[in-house]
């Protein structure tokens, strides 16, 4: 570890309370966070890189090698279907029961992120992603939100219970390790 290294991990802490404390619909919070570091870390680029080859996406590839090279990885994700019973209709369904239903029945369980989600908790997740990379940014710590890290988390048992999760690998070099690549394969 190097000096850079156990900042960044200090402020994947930052990040996960800006995370926490981000508003919630109706004051109701069901955003799970972790960081992983390590050799969690490191299954999770692998299973990555296993993905590109599942999906045919080479981008998962590409993200899961900058995921292995980072200093962390701060993983946040929702329990997007969880109702609010505020039967808006912006999930796709009349009620938040007939959403309720239709998570029950589960018709798109192979999907990358299986649906219906509530918009609000859909809503809370960007935020509280929102303002985890606004701490990064503070503290000069180079991040890149990546659906691709946080869908393979939740396949891996991270996030217990979320529907939707993104991940946020961290990194503190000379060049941003996120940026300039490459991705003409996908």
């Amino acid at each position: 570890m190097t000096v850079e290294a156990d900042a960044v991990i200090s402020v994947a802490g930052l990040m996960a309370l800006a995370a926490r404390t981000a508003p919630k619909a109706v004051g109701i919070d069901s955003v799970k966070i972790e960081v992983l570091t390590g050799k969690e870390q490191e299954k999770l680029a692998d299973a990555m890189v296993t993905g590109a080859k599942e999906t045919g996406f080479d981008f998962f590839r590409i993200n899961g090698e900058q995921v292995r090279v980072s200093d962390a990885t701060l993983l946040i994700g929702v329990e997007g279907q969880k109702t609010l019973g505020i039967n808006c209709g912006g999930c796709g369904h009349a009620s938040c029961a007939e959403m309720a239903k239709a998570v029950v029945a589960g018709k798109n369980k192979g999907a990358l992120y299986p649906g219906p989600n509530c918009v609000f908790k859909i809503s809370d997740l960007g935020i509280a992603v929102g303002s985890a990379v606004k701490t990064a940014a503070i503290h000069n710590v180079d991040n890149r939100i990546m659906f691709t890290a946080g869908e393979v988390a939740m396949k891996l048992g991270h996030l217990k219970g979320c529907s939707v999760a993104y991940g946020i690998p961290l990194k503190a070099s000379g060049k941003n390790i996120y940026f300039d690549v490459p991705m003409h394969e996908h």
